[in-house]
């Protein structure tokens, strides 16, 4: 039987398969489900930038009622209850009680700021990593790409300045310079690259005239981009690689990893045909890999990456130009 194991960020894991960030670690039973049925690991739904500042909002409110009263008024004091962002943080202590398997905190940001300190307090529940979601739409015309990117390095340097445990950065695909974005990011020091971020795009229903946002799930066509980048990146960079978007199947992941990713992530595989459908994912790659006489990941990680290729160019343009020339 082929063996599944591997480290993805010095974190020891059973099996290759993530769960990624979604509404499955929104309930502990759920979590639970996911260990039993074979998942190495599994991100934490965000802890949202939005969140952590509205919280502080709301506290500097509280606390400026009052201000200006007599000094007589000693039997005032502010309601404050436990905002959504400390709630959050209470959660996953919990889960962290009650589940065995890694855990992997996630804060999903715009821009560099005081809420980073929460990376400090999500370390402090006990989870065994961190990956930091960087969602942006770059929607300002007068804004310059080196400023975005800037702003990432520094969200990535703050959030390292605050934590011991390891930190994963989920990248978007739409950098000028991917490969340069994924080395300044390793430069830094992350323990690994998560790729990629999936925006969601919101749709026009024009019956009603009015703006509709939907959670579209992943389907598998979607994994070419992020396997063309595991494969780019493999070997160019210290940080490990971990493919998110379209992983649907333990074929899938056996692409993933001959591109030379560490790990995968999932969600929409399982949100579609039930949690307990990752232990079918994981037959599958150790069917693949029995039948390939594969005794371990490391054995063919990587295996079909740019650098190991025989033809590095079709990475790039080779199958660009092949295509074309094909159409006459």
């Amino acid at each position: 039987m082929a063996g599944l194991e591997t480290i993805y960020m010095g974190i020891p894991l059973q099996t290759p398969l993530i769960v990624a960030a979604s509404s499955i670690s929104s309930k502990i039973d759920r979590i639970k489900t996911t260990e039993q049925a074979g998942a190495g690991a599994l991100v934490i739904r965000s802890l949202f930038e939005e969140q952590i500042m509205l919280d502080a909002l709301r506290m500097e409110d509280e606390l400026a009622v009052g201000a200006e009263s007599f000094s007589e008024a000693l039997t005032y004091f502010p309601q404050i209850q436990h905002g959504e962002a400390d709630e959050h943080l209470m959660w996953i202590e919990k889960t962290r009680a009650e589940v065995g398997m890694p855990l992997i905190a996630s804060l999903n940001a715009t821009s560099p700021g005081v809420w980073t300190k929460y990376a400090k307090q999500l370390e402090s529940t006990g989870v065994d990593g961190l990956e930091i979601n960087v969602y942006a739409v770059a929607s300002d015309p007068i804004q310059k790409g080196a400023d975005l990117e800037s702003a990432l390095y520094q969200i990535v340097e703050a959030v390292k300045g605050e934590v011991q445990i390891p930190v994963a950065v989920k990248l978007s695909p739409y950098y000028t310079s991917t490969a340069n974005v994924a080395a300044e990011l390793d430069r830094r020091g992350i323990e690994a690259l998560v790729l990629f971020n999936r925006f969601l795009q919101p749709d026009i229903d024009p019956e009603t005239e009015t703006l509709k946002n939907e959670m579209v799930l992943s389907t598998p066509e979607e994994m070419k981009l992020p396997l063309r980048w595991i494969a780019l990146l493999y070997g160019r960079i210290s940080s490990d690689l971990a493919l998110s978007t379209g992983v649907h199947s333990g074929l899938g992941a056996a692409k993933a990893l001959l591109a030379g990713a560490t790990v995968v992530q999932t969600a929409s595989a399982l949100l579609k045909n039930g949690i307990p459908y990752l232990s079918t994912m994981l037959r599958e790659l150790e069917g693949w890999m029995d039948e390939r006489g594969y005794d371990n990941l490391e054995s063919f990680r990587g295996k079909m990456s740019q650098k190991e290729v025989d033809d590095p160019f079709i990475f790039e343009r080779a199958q660009y130009i092949k295509l074309l020339m094909d159409q006459k």
